[in-house]
């Protein structure tokens, strides 16, 4: 007895696969006789066909990225950076000392020597070693 397609049918109706589609064999003639997917239904519900459980398969997890040399992002330290804006605006500074004649020659590479040794933080702790008053001294007159 070849049943195919009534288990074709039944897998239509019922909405699931072929091979969950389970015939009852002590009511083969009721489920020949269905010709309908409302027959197939009533038979589904009466027991004459079952339908298997699902059996899956375990679900594949995505991994994680892993940690590795290629995908290590590197903290950037911006250190040489602040260096040359701090060293350039101080050495500017000086320069204009030197062209207004407030430092000696001798002061100025003293100075430079200084500054590149990093002794000074800012311009205002560079102002506050030479004893200078922190607005622009040779613009104003005292």
């Amino acid at each position: 007895m070849n049943l195919s397609k009534k288990k074709i049918l039944a897998a239509k109706a019922l909405g699931v696969g072929k091979a969950r589609i389970i015939l009852n064999n002590e009511r083969i003639a009721e489920i020949k006789e269905a010709i309908t997917r409302q027959d197939i239904k009533d038979l589904a519900a009466a027991g004459a066909i079952i339908i298997r459980p699902v059996s899956g398969r375990k679900k594949i997890v995505k991994r994680k990225t892993r940690r590795r040399f290629g995908s290590i992002r590197k903290k950037i330290k911006n250190t040489k950076r602040e260096y040359m804006n701090q060293t350039r605006k101080l050495r500017a500074y000086i320069q204009e000392l030197r062209k207004h004649e407030t430092i000696t020659e001798d002061k100025y590479w003293e100075l430079r020597k200084q500054i590149r040794a990093r002794l000074f933080k800012s311009k205002t702790h560079l102002k506050e070693h030479l004893g200078v008053k922190p607005w622009n001294h040779w613009d104003k007159e005292d």
